[in-house]
């Protein structure tokens, strides 16, 4: 296993003194399982704005729709070959508010991780397959991606139909052509679960050599997911999913909302989960409550992520937690747009050029980036 050295640091050319400076005085309060800190680099954010020039034809409705002119938010990331590529939500201007748009994932590809191209189409939508009932209107929102070791990603998405939000699974070789399989736990306990609303997978996935891909713990792979609690599923073969239940049968809560914490509204999965020597690390995205339940040092209703360490033998169980925000919004286009409380929305998490990128949604309507560089040995 790699090991994370959050308290040195190796510099970047790119990046702000101001943010440097910042990012070491939160180095030296983490803890030794976290990773960070993560620098956003100078004069690059946001990587990714809407676009009124593109056009996509929807099978849907037959017309052209500016499928990514009001909103670009909430991106998955992966490594593929020498290119990080970002898929990333965008919203068209169907509806007024967040949710009630048609949402469609874009492609961006880059090889530094800092500047990106987009294709002028999504690659990923609601059309006339298997899924039309559960993904039209609303559309496919907020993915997460990861990669098996023999080249296969997994996308873990919520499908919206503007009744009921499920968790969705795709498959693809090339992340341009996917295969839809549709709720992560439709055959769960007989479908006991299938219309409860399910959003936001984190998959658990390990360091080889250098490359991040999926793995596997205690012999099953495995997921933390959730909206308002982090709670935990595994699987045989990445498609099909069982929530792990308490003593009545209930969905097992591994982590919740705190009093006056900045997480006291909800604690929700981020980007896909690393097993390390220390444990197994999740990154995940807290909101901040308003009126007596909140963290006075943050804004209300404000978005912040947070990270956890759970148990490598006992995965159910937390061993670590950081009880303030590692990244939180603080530059104009956080704290604007759809979400002007402030919103840092962690989603994409991927490993490269030995170097960490955590990728995020800017307040519901841009994706930028931050940087973390562990120190060499």
């Amino acid at each position: 296993m790699k090991k994370f050295f959050p308290y040195a640091l190796i510099g970047f050319l790119f990046l702000l003194p101001a943010e440097k400076t910042k990012a070491q005085a939160v180095a030296e309060k983490l803890p030794e399982w976290a990773l960070g800190p993560f620098l956003r680099p100078a004069g690059v954010n946001p990587i990714i704005s809407p676009n009124t020039s593109t056009t996509f034809l929807d099978p849907l409705s037959g017309k052209y729709v500016d499928w990514e002119s009001n909103d670009t938010f909430n991106p998955a990331a992966t490594v593929k070959g020498k290119e990080i590529v970002v898929l990333y939500r965008a919203e068209d201007k169907s509806g007024v508010g967040i949710g009630h748009r048609t949402s469609r994932l874009g492609y961006a590809y880059s090889t530094d991780g800092l500047t990106f191209k987009r294709k002028a189409e999504p690659v990923f939508y609601p059309g006339n397959d298997s899924q039309k009932e559960l993904e039209n209107p609303g559309g496919c929102e907020d993915p997460r991606i990861a990669v098996t070791s023999d080249g296969t990603y997994v996308m873990f998405y919520t499908q919206w139909n503007k009744k009921i939000a499920r968790l969705g699974v795709a498959t693809s070789k090339d992340l341009i052509k996917w295969t839809k399989h549709g709720p992560a736990f439709a055959k769960a306990y007989n479908g006991k679960f299938y219309n409860m609303f399910t959003k936001s997978a984190s998959i658990v996935t390990q360091l080889v050599n250098g490359k991040q891909v999926i793995a596997k713990v205690n012999g099953k792979y495995m997921m933390y997911w959730g909206e308002k609690f982090l709670n935990a599923a595994t699987s045989d073969d990445l498609i099909n999913w069982a929530p792990r239940l308490d003593a009545e049968g209930k969905i097992k809560e591994l982590i919740k909302p705190r009093k006056n914490y900045f997480d006291s509204d909800l604690t929700e999965a981020g980007p896909p989960a690393l097993l390390t020597d220390k444990g197994i690390l999740v990154l995940y995205n807290g909101k901040n409550a308003s009126g007596d339940n909140a963290d006075k040092n943050y804004t209300a209703n404000t978005y912040a992520a947070g990270q956890v360490l759970f148990d490598a033998k006992n995965p159910e169980k937390v061993i670590g937690r950081l009880d303030k925000p590692f990244f939180v919004p603080t530059e104009s286009f956080e704290k604007s747009g759809q979400y002007p409380a402030g919103t840092v929305f962690v989603e994409g998490l991927i490993f490269h050029q030995q170097k960490w990128f955590l990728y995020y949604g800017c307040a519901d309507s841009r994706v930028a980036v931050a940087v973390y560089q562990p120190a060499k040995r």
